[in-house]
């Protein structure tokens, strides 16, 4: 009988060892193990346990340039070359030392670079349409994973304050938000007697030149939100909205130029970050319509920088460009 008893005894230890080995396999990862406390967080993706303070975090997408101004552990990130302009020095050196796992495109995911990297949260910054290229389960094995992608481009301010606080690192967002409304209050002030007054029109980089078309911009897109911030009043809507960004931008027949901005009291365009015209929107000033609009002739036309602007601190850099762009504004 005692040896039975002893060999009964050291099954049920040998069976409770092997529990306890399983619970700290992948399917732990899944729902968010880590060293330290978690908590359940709402992303795209559903409802997800992770770490309070995450220790070890991959960013890609959009999460990238958020999650490096708020100075989150990162130890892995996608490329984002569309940032690299407004990036500051210390964001663009830790940007460049970053280990790259992924690409620009969400199929571009280098899921073995991400299990080497041993991260404790993976924050992925896409559209959700996008997510469909992503293995997300193949991701939740290494660890639990927060889908946090945008919806029209204005959203960036609530989206980085998402991610970073997924990431554990709000300290650093609120700082950069912080210095930014500061500004944009400031230059507000600065264009409070002629900005608000004037009904503005918006020329964005994303018509299609091959297919006779050009992109308008309303408010809330990319080349508009931020110097809504400071009193520009964009008006119209889209015709059909058509989810994200073509909730807030359209892309009309050049021939509808002169329909689409003849009230127009002035218009304002995008160009790249060292100033150069796309050729989206060269094709639009080159047209003979564009030089018929009453705020062409009446020398009311802007031209906007950093207009890809997606967290606090890049946004600051598209205040000194619009503030540059609308100066004349203020001369008598």
């Amino acid at each position: 009988m005692t040896v039975t008893r002893t060999t009964r005894l050291a099954a049920a230890a040998l069976a409770a060892a092997l529990t306890v080995v399983a619970g700290c396999g992948s399917g732990d990862a899944q729902s968010g193990a880590s060293d330290g406390p978690t908590r359940v967080f709402a992303a795209d993706n559903g409802q997800i346990k992770i770490p309070v303070k995450p220790k070890r975090v991959i960013a890609t997408g959009y999460a990238v340039p958020a999650l490096l101004e708020a100075k989150a552990p990162l130890v892995g990130i996608s490329t984002w070359k569309r940032g690299l302009p407004m990036m500051t020095t210390e964001d663009r050196t830790k940007y460049d030392e970053l280990p790259k796992v992924a690409g620009e495109q969400a199929a571009e995911t280098n899921y073995e670079a991400i299990a080497q990297a041993d991260p404790d949260l993976i924050v992925i910054g896409v559209p959700k349409p996008v997510l469909a290229d992503i293995d997300v389960k193949r991701l939740q094995e290494i660890a639990p994973v927060v889908a946090i992608g945008p919806s029209v481009p204005s959203a960036w301010r609530e989206l980085s304050r998402k991610q970073s606080d997924a990431a554990g690192a709000l300290a650093g967002f609120d700082a950069a938000r912080q210095e930014y409304e500061a500004k944009a209050k400031q230059l507000a002030d600065k264009y409070k007697a002629v900005l608000p007054q004037l009904k503005l029109g918006h020329v964005g980089a994303y018509g299609e030149v091959a297919k006779g078309n050009f992109q308008r911009e309303f408010k809330d897109s990319w080349g508009t939100n931020v110097a809504q911030d400071i009193g520009a009043n964009y008006f119209g809507q889209v015709k059909v909205k058509g989810g994200g960004s073509k909730d807030v931008s359209e892309y009309p027949s050049i021939e509808e130029l002169p329909t689409a901005f003849a009230q127009a009291d002035a218009i304002t365009y995008s160009v790249k970050p060292d100033g150069s015209v796309p050729p989206a929107v060269k094709y639009v000033l080159d047209s003979p319509l564009w030089k018929e609009l009453p705020a062409v002739k009446a020398g009311k036309t802007f031209a906007f920088r950093y207009t890809e602007a997606a967290t606090y601190r890049a946004a600051m850099k598209t205040l000194d460009a619009v503030d540059q762009a609308f100066a004349p504004l203020l001369k008598k």
